[in-house]
């Protein structure tokens, strides 16, 4: 039996959201009552949100779904500061127009994850609205007195520039107050009453917290998830080949798009060990239907990581284009050289265990030589199953296997494929 009385917290730590909670008995006695509205912000600095954000997304998603009301807060103001957490530099200055442009396109992905009418209709504001009309000598009177720079500099975010002798302009020095005064705003505003993020925001979170407890006298919370990384270290939604963006149309930025059949491929492409906790946190699956998933072994357990890419694929873009991006998959990979029109060799699974990435594209005739390849590696022009490689000195695994079959590409027009026999 669960020790939470509402499904908004049962939801988020069976499903692997929780790292740090200001008050989980007393979040969850709110969140029971039914109605709570609690937000995240999202600063403009690209035209597309990708799959780093997915978490947070989710979790808005999931306080829909429970009955109440998430708050999408866009960044109009902070975004012309400029958010020190997790950077180890200033973010270039952006003009308005430019994050016009940002804030646009990062509004079409939501629309995709939460619905925007009916009674717990999620709410969008931008804090360019009331950031914009500070005055600063009265921001600095009403708000900036509740804070200590002996508080402010023990910031995580603030802290490790100052150890790393890194320069942190007076511009960023600001954002946490920033970031608190939203949380006043929004409870002012909209009697939003939960401030939700990253674990590198949980400074920032529970200053606002503070902040508005001070003011209103309000009791309200702040909850943070862990880092999301992939099985291996690698930061979620990054690859060697940049972020996984999550809007499609290269109208919006040619630079910050994704095809849905590069998506579904992302998703495909997980890391054995990292299906089950994916499937949790990026997925409405039922949980006993992910358990019997991520249970599968060896070769079965492609099978969940195609669901995985469909159900994921299926929120952000439709049914439609999960199922052509899997079809387009299968002739590629499944139905190999017939069907994609690729060059293709068949090898016993113990001789693709622990073969050389250079040999690989020699033996199957994409590298005339072993230079040849280490060249193409240098020049960032070889991919494994559309992954860049990296390192010359990588071995194939039976992890490479997709669908009995490992692709390999020189650019973007030479492909071949090594069929396990």
């Amino acid at each position: 039996m669960s020790k939470y009385k509402s499904e908004f917290m049962q939801t988020l730590t069976e499903r692997g959201y929780l790292y740090q909670c200001t008050d989980e008995a007393a979040l969850d006695t709110l969140a029971a009552k039914g109605g709570l509205r609690g937000y995240i912000g999202f600063d403009c600095t690209a035209p597309s949100l990708h799959v780093g954000s997915l978490v947070q997304i989710m979790m808005l998603r999931i306080l829909q779904k429970s009955g109440g009301r998430p708050i999408v807060l866009l960044g109009g103001g902070t975004t012309k500061i400029g958010d020190p957490s997790d950077k180890d530099k200033s973010r270039p200055i952006l003009t308005p127009e430019q994050i016009e442009t940002n804030k646009n396109g990062i509004k079409q992905v939501f629309a995709r994850f939460l619905d925007f009418d009916g009674p717990s209709a999620a709410i969008m504001v931008d804090n360019a609205d009331w950031l914009d009309r500070l005055g600063y000598i009265e921001f600095l009177r009403d708000i900036g007195r509740h804070f200590t720079v002996n508080k402010m500099v023990a910031l995580e975010s603030v802290k490790r520039r100052l150890d790393n002798e890194q320069p942190m302009t007076f511009l960023e020095f600001n954002y946490s107050l920033l970031q608190s005064y939203d949380f006043l705003e929004l409870y002012r505003r909209h009697g939003c009453r939960l401030q939700m993020g990253g674990s590198d925001q949980w400074g920032n979170i529970v200053s606002g917290a503070d902040l508005t407890r001070r003011l209103e006298g309000a009791e309200v919370y702040g909850f943070t998830t862990p880092l999301i990384t992939t099985a291996s270290g690698a930061k979620m939604g990054k690859t060697a080949d940049g972020a996984r963006w999550l809007n499609a149309n290269p109208a919006i930025s040619s630079e910050h798009c994704l095809s849905p059949y590069e998506y579904w491929q992302f998703w495909r492409n997980t890391e054995d060990a990292d299906v089950g906790r994916f499937l949790r946190l990026f997925t409405d699956l039922p949980l006993d239907e992910i358990a019997r998933l991520e249970a599968l072994e060896g070769a079965e357990i492609n099978k969940a990581k195609i669901v995985l890419a469909n159900e994921a694929t299926t929120m952000l873009h439709g049914k439609e284009a999960a199922r052509a991006a899997e079809e387009t998959a299968r002739k590629t990979f499944e139905q190999g050289a017939v069907a994609a029109g690729l060059p293709t060799i068949t090898l016993p699974n113990n001789e693709i265990e622990g073969l050389g990435i250079l040999e690989a594209f020699t033996k199957t005739g994409l590298c005339t030589s072993n230079s040849e390849a280490r060249r193409h590696i240098k020049g960032g022009a070889l991919k494994l199953n559309d992954e860049k490689v990296t390192d010359p000195h990588m071995k194939l695994s039976a992890d490479a296997i997709k669908d009995g079959v490992i692709k390999l590409s020189v650019g973007k027009k030479k492909h071949a494929l090594i069929e396990a026999g």
